[in-house]
């Protein structure tokens, strides 16, 4: 698939699986609600928030607040938690007033966001299981269930990102 197919796919509501820089993710365009309550419907999640790929830095500045050096920690394996600017922005992947950000320092991820928009950025697994650590491991019921998978020979650090809240860094399990 080409740049062009590939952003027409994901501007159609497609739902895939990708490589970022720790564990490999479920994602869609975060600004159409239905390709977002698609993937609440494979992972058998309910409104908890999901977070999203960035498509650039002045992106995060546009809609949210900034209290923290975001360099330091973006592009990384980093989720900053970040209240929205407008409470009401994408309220369909957070129904509260924050959203978790990344930049996952991955080639691909890179190229998600020459895309320009947000891209949700979920692990690949069911709700409150554990995380699938290579493509081997995502359930057979998920791969069924998903549009395309791009595959990756980059190396991902297995364990997922670190939570940025108020400055303070909290350790995720898988």
């Amino acid at each position: 698939m080409n740049s062009k197919q590939f952003k027409q796919e994901i501007l159609q509501s497609k739902v895939f699986i990708y490589p970022t820089d720790t564990l490999y993710g479920l994602g869609c365009n975060a600004m159409n609600k239905s390709s977002v309550n698609r993937i609440r419907e494979i992972k058998g999640r309910d409104n908890k928030p999901f977070s999203v790929i960035a498509p650039s830095f002045e992106w995060i500045e546009e809609h949210f607040e900034i209290d923290i050096d975001l360099k330091k920690y973006l592009p990384g394996p980093y989720t900053l938690l970040l209240k929205k600017k407008n409470p009401g922005f994408l309220s369909w992947v957070s129904n509260n007033d924050k959203i978790g950000i990344r930049i996952p320092n991955n080639k691909f991820c890179f190229k998600l966001q020459k895309l320009g928009i947000p891209i949700i950025t979920t692990s690949v697994n069911f709700s409150s299981q554990p995380s699938a650590l290579s493509l081997e491991e995502i359930p057979k019921e998920i791969i069924n269930k998903v549009d395309f998978i791009i595959k990756s020979k980059d190396k991902m650090s297995g364990k997922p990102s670190t939570l940025v809240i108020d400055r303070k860094e909290f350790e995720r399990k898988i």
